[in-house]
């Protein structure tokens, strides 16, 4: 494997615009990008968000993700990633492969979070109830993170402050 190869995870809540940024990010720094909604749509799961089914689809994000550094490619996974067991999976998988994670959270005020996930959007089915019962049960994550306020900045703002965080991190692994 390539040397400062890049696993960046994009985490948030439902509605605070992380796969928009996801996508754009991916877009400057020429990684893939992995979203949960669209998996979920190719694997003919969409409207299914049981425990088991959330399971699956991050299991197919590992094991694509997992594929793609061992082909040298920069991989952006976008998830709400809210419970730790799967941010410990794919930070197990991080230092197996002895690539550099960052993790990003995207925040919004809930205001904008309401505006925004009343709108209808390509993949995403999350209404404002669902973004309630995901930040109810949101467990704090215990790994080293930039917080992005997508209320605050625009994407591109955005996008400058993730390449000088990650060429931090970077910089020390």
């Amino acid at each position: 494997m390539e040397p400062n190869l890049l696993l960046i995870i994009v985490s948030g809540l439902p509605g605070t615009g992380k796969s928009t940024f996801a996508a754009a990010l991916a877009k400057n720094i020429n990684a893939l990008h992995l979203n949960t909604d669209v998996i979920r749509d190719q694997l003919g799961l969409r409207g299914k968000y049981d425990a088991e089914t959330k399971a699956r689809i991050y299991q197919e994000m590992l094991s694509t993700t997992r594929f793609r550094l061992k082909e040298n490619q920069n991989v952006i996974v976008d998830a709400t990633f809210s419970n730790n067991e799967w941010r410990e999976r794919f930070q197990k998988l991080a230092d197996e492969l002895h690539c550099t994670i960052s993790w990003l959270v995207v925040e919004a005020n809930e205001a904008i979070i309401r505006e925004r996930v009343a709108k209808k959007r390509v993949y995403s089915e999350a209404d404002f109830s669902v973004y309630k019962k995901v930040r109810d049960n949101y467990d704090p994550i215990r790994y080293t993170h930039l917080v992005l306020r997508s209320d605050e900045h625009a994407v591109h703002e955005m996008i400058e402050q993730a390449k000088q965080y990650l060429y931090r991190s970077e910089k020390n692994s």
